[in-house]
């Protein structure tokens, strides 16, 4: 029998409770620190863009973070919170200092919900102002205070200091890791150039801004030297380089916006709007972006984002009497980038070459991608390929960020996934066997390909990863000879014609299991021989070993373990420095001789363990 609904059953949750019961509305996701956009990173963020408004409003040129053993600690040199509301600025809603615009003009911490989530989701929260020679701590558990020190008297240089331990019952065995921090913090120095970061001792600074940002990213020189635009509030570096797709790094006062949102929109539709007016030809607007990799950075008061995690800007105003940010941007680049070209006339010159090259190939393709759109609108409407989930990264569910989609090899594989998945944010798409090596291939292949050009229209990249339905792209495949290779062709496919898949960190290997062992009270499933022998000891005589040669051979719900419980997921990254093209030459080009060396040289008989 249903409860009855009544004025019993009607609950207030106080500011603590709310943001432990669903703390999905404040800091995105929860995750054990694998992926760059896991809570206990955006716990991080939240403590450091209080400390980066200080410095954008000129106070303070130095913050230090330590991260050891999960604690993590953020001292900025700013005012520092007034000591009469140390207590009030970490545990009451509603209480900050950003809602007065003439202290906080364009901070990124708009209503001070950010530092109470901190603190609701940690075990240990302590904060300290340091102001005019005095100071006063206060610690916290939950959000709750455990002790209120009082004012002491402080030889300490002006500032705050926050310190938190992410809640273990929260986030589960979680981990911080280097490699994604540091990209955060650097971001920080990119757009506020002079800006000092020390992380665990190791300084991070810029001196050119978004020059430096596109520098640092890009993994091959571009066809003309980085455009450089600066105002006061608004900020671009941009050029075009030899890949497919549109690459670009969005930020709002200093907000990564990795899901692009207004000014983005405005820059894109500004590009396109500047260079047909120069040039006095109608180009194809796919032809003008195709290739282009830019650095967007914007400042606007109160700025409206589309979530707490503040990833996409739904801002139309500038402020109470300011224009739209869409007219701002569009008046900035129409002018500024009009009068770049008009005085570098070899950057005009190589734009407009780049633009003919992608013109060429695009009416090469026309008839092709035309047929191969028909033939994906058709299938999509029953794609056997694709087992599709009910939530999508391009939508605005909660879930969003949990989307996934299992790229596998044959249906035994997908078969398993499909049954043991979370048919809410998992998808499976299923190869037919091995794809094609598109190493040097145009971009026609994608269309001509059936199985390729099925893999785009599920993942919606054509036009860019704005549309893009999945959070993690995950190749699943096999840990043998053949799947190794199908993880090969898949990854080439996405390095030749969607690397911004693979920079904005969505591509993914799943890590599975190649033993089992098992005894009648306990089951261990292990990655490496390493684990297979420690899991040997652990389990003392004779325990059952069973080695999985492949996906299919793993039960829907042993499956459940692996996608849900403990998913290990390997991200496939690109930086400045990776040989990428020369890895795709001597790996997936031609058999040359001194590849053929090397596979003699390299080659390994691996046998069944007894």
């Amino acid at each position: 029998m249903s409860q009855q609904y009544s004025e019993e059953t009607i609950r207030t949750l106080d500011w603590k409770e709310h943001i432990r019961k669903r703390p999905g509305m404040y800091i995105g996701k929860l995750g054990d620190g694998a992926y760059p956009d896991d809570g206990i990173y955006v716990l991080l963020k939240e403590v450091m863009d209080n400390s980066i408004d200080e410095y954008m409003m000129g106070h303070g040129k130095k913050i230090e973070v330590n991260v050891q053993d999960g604690v993590v600690t953020v001292r900025d040199y700013g005012r520092g919170i007034p000591l009469g509301k140390v207590v009030d600025v970490a545990s009451k809603m509603n209480t900050g200092a950003k809602y007065d615009s003439k202290v906080f003009k364009k901070s990124v911490g708009l209503n001070g919900v950010g530092i109470k989530a901190v603190n609701a989701l940690s075990t240990k929260f302590s904060v300290t102002a340091f102001r005019e020679g005095e100071c006063k701590k206060v610690d916290f558990s939950q959000g709750n205070v455990v002790i209120e020190h009082d004012v002491e008297s402080s030889a300490e240089p002006n500032g705050t200091s926050v310190s938190f331990v992410p809640d273990a019952d929260i986030f589960k065995k979680y981990n911080y890791r280097d490699e994604y921090i540091e990209p955060l913090l650097k971001n920080y120095t990119y757009l506020n150039a002079g800006l000092s970061i020390y992380y665990n001792g190791t300084l991070y600074k810029s001196k050119n801004g978004l020059l430096d940002l596109l520098n640092d990213n890009m993994t091959s020189p571009g066809l003309y030297p980085l455009i450089h635009l600066t105002t006061d509030d608004f900020e671009v570096a941009l050029t075009h380089g030899n890949q497919y797709g549109e690459e670009y790094y969005t930020f709002v006062n200093g907000q990564h916006t990795t899901q692009g949102g207004t000014h983005q929109v405005a820059f894109r539709e500004a590009l396109v709007k500047t260079v047909r007016e120069f040039y006095n030809k109608n180009f194809e607007v796919s032809d003008i972006r195709s290739g282009i990799v830019a650095a967007i950075s914007i400042k606007i008061e109160e700025p409206v984002f589309e979530s707490q995690t503040k990833t996409k800007l739904g801002s139309k105003d500038m402020g109470p009497e300011g224009p739209t940010v869409r007219n701002y941007v569009v008046d900035f680049i129409k002018k500024e980038l009009d009068n770049f070209l008009h005085r570098n006339t070899e950057t005009a010159d190589a734009l407009m070459r780049k633009i003919l090259d992608s013109e060429k190939e695009r009416k090469a393709i026309s008839g092709i991608k035309k047929l191969a759109r028909e033939r994906a609108k058709k299938v999509s409407l029953h794609n056997k390929k694709l087992r599709d989930c009910r939530v999508h990264y391009s939508s605005k569910h909660e879930d969003a960020p949990h989307s996934s989609i299992f790229i596998t090899e044959g249906d035994s594989a997908s078969g398993s996934i499909t049954k043991a998945r979370n048919v809410n944010t998992q998808a499976v798409f299923s190869l037919k066997g091995k794809p094609l090596n598109s190493y040097g291939l145009s971009r026609k292949v994608v269309y001509e390909n059936e199985e390729f050009n099925l893999l785009q229209a599920a993942l919606n990249i054509e036009d860019g990863l704005e549309t893009l339905r999945y959070n993690h792209v995950i190749i699943a495949t096999d840990a043998d000879v053949d799947g190794m290779h199908i993880r090969l062709l898949l990854i080439t496919f996405f390095l030749q014609f969607f690397p911004e898949l693979i920079k904005n960190g969505h591509l993914y290997i799943l890590q599975t299991p190649l033993f089992r062992v098992r005894n009648k009270k306990k089951t261990i499933y292990c990655y490496t021989e390493e684990e297979r022998q420690k899991a040997m000891k652990k389990l003392g005589t004779n325990p059952e070993i069973t080695r999985f040669k492949g996906l299919g051979e793993i039960s829907p719900d042993e499956f459940k373990h692996f996608i849900a419980k403990d998913i290990r997921l390997e991200p496939v990254r690109m930086k400045k420095g990776d040989p990428v093209q020369e890895l795709l030459t001597f790996y997936m080009g031609k058999n040359t001789p001194d590849r053929q060396e090397f596979i003699i040289e390299n080659l390994v008989i691996e046998e069944d363990p007894v």
